[in-house]
């Protein structure tokens, strides 16, 4: 299975931390609005791993990225907010550091006491960081004695933080990193079947290599999302001025072709919700059939989709869902994925096993207010879509070889 690496992995409760600096990789991309945390839930997908080194009597150094800063300071991305999100939840002051490396940083780590918690300013403040600059590496390094790997949503990424501190530092995983890699292996490498696949999102080409291992593992596929209208013009069905990725029809006939020839169900939008132009306040009609009017856009699956999609999802024991259905965010446009994320958490009562990737993803949960019917929502949609393609994740070589 892809998500059980050949890799041997040392765990944080493997280590002795009392007294050290404890160095810890977090990833606390969250979303920000005015100013302040507007989902505070991958800050707490931490906090196992935190309050344990709080609890051995370590001294922890958080480090994080927030947004894309490209490598330079912008103060719509500092992670204070962060720190003050993250001492509310802990119930403890967490301090900051101006900076992530360089003096300020050095005395603020050095100044910790057992059990105190600093975070650090943002990473990609520093092009050095996603550049995988060794000399950065080398001056993060300076503020541990230990380094401790917990964010998932990063190991996909070959950066300073990811690849370079396993090198200098004794490294191990944390809680956050351990739970999502057994999680996909047991759920997802082992599963109970009928398993089921549903996969959305704007993008064929961002998703071709999953779904080409993802037909090796499930009994069924289900596409929605603007990618599907790249597989009904692969079948010939009109899709009007729908999304389109050109460059990818061939690539999507191949993916149909592998899943008649490995007999697993591969079902596309039966109907649609469309509209002439994409606005909230559009005037939405729903399609008769699969083919998409000339003048019309698909934004959305239509009911009888919903429909079939939903009663998939009733019958199967393991679910993975990566991607919206249509353009979530426009209340216009959400009744599909919101019908998925009710289905699912239907499916987890019953018992299935049901696992949810991708920041659009959750966001829909979020606005559903399911996230926690879900049996496992994973805190980085890109490093477990890539574990599903086989691949070795940059950030799990590197403390392999550490």
């Amino acid at each position: 299975m892809a998500a059980k690496p050949a890799l041997k992995l040392k765990r944080l409760q493997d280590l002795l931390l009392a007294g050290k600096r404890v160095l810890a990789r977090v990833d606390y991309n969250v979303p920000m609005k005015n100013g302040r945390v507007a989902d505070n839930a991958r800050i707490r997908a931490t906090l196992k791993t935190v309050e344990t080194l709080q609890a051995q009597g370590a001294k922890v150094v958080l480090i994080s990225h927030l947004g894309r800063p490209k490598g330079k300071p912008e103060a719509k991305y500092s992670l204070k907010p962060v720190a003050e999100e993250l001492s509310r939840l802990l119930r403890k002051p967490v301090a900051f550091a101006p900076d992530c490396v360089g003096p300020e940083a050095e005395k603020a780590a050095a100044a910790l006491q057992p059990g105190d918690v600093l975070l650090l300013e943002n990473l990609r403040f520093h092009a050095e960081e996603e550049a995988d600059d060794p000399a950065f590496a080398k001056a993060l390094s300076r503020l541990g004695d230990v380094f401790v790997q917990d964010a998932f949503g990063a190991l996909h990424r070959a950066h300073a933080s990811t690849t370079g501190l396993p090198k200098r530092l004794p490294s191990a995983v944390g809680f956050l990193v351990q739970r999502e890699l057994e999680f996909l292996d047991r759920a997802v490498g082992h599963p109970k079947r009928p398993f089921l696949a549903i996969i959305g999102g704007a993008k064929v080409s961002d998703k071709l290599g999953v779904l080409d291992k993802l037909l090796e593992r499930v009994d069924a596929l289900l596409i929605g999302g603007g990618m599907a209208y790249t597989f009904l013009a692969a079948q010939g069905i009109s899709i009007g001025k729908s999304l389109l990725e050109a460059d990818r029809v061939e690539a999507a006939k191949a993916i149909i072709a592998k899943a008649y020839g490995r007999k697993v169900e591969c079902l596309l939008p039966a109907d649609h919700v469309t509209v002439r132009e994409i606005r909230p306040d559009a005037a939405p009609t729903v399609t008769q059939a699969m083919a998409v009017p000339p003048d019309l856009i698909g934004a959305d699956i239509g009911p009888h989709t919903v429909e079939f999609f939903t009663e998939h999802i009733a019958k199967a024991q393991t679910i993975f869902w990566n991607g919206p259905m249509g353009i979530f965010e426009m209340d216009a446009f959400a009744a599909g994925s919101l019908a998925v994320a009710k289905a699912m958490a239907e499916a987890t009562a019953r018992g299935a096993v049901t696992i949810v990737g991708g920041g659009d993803s959750l966001a829909v949960l979020a606005k559903a207010g399911l996230a926690e019917k879900m049996s496992h929502c994973s805190t980085g949609g890109g490093a477990s879509l890539e574990l599903l393609e086989g691949k070795v994740l940059p950030g799990l070589a590197a403390l392999a070889s550490s």
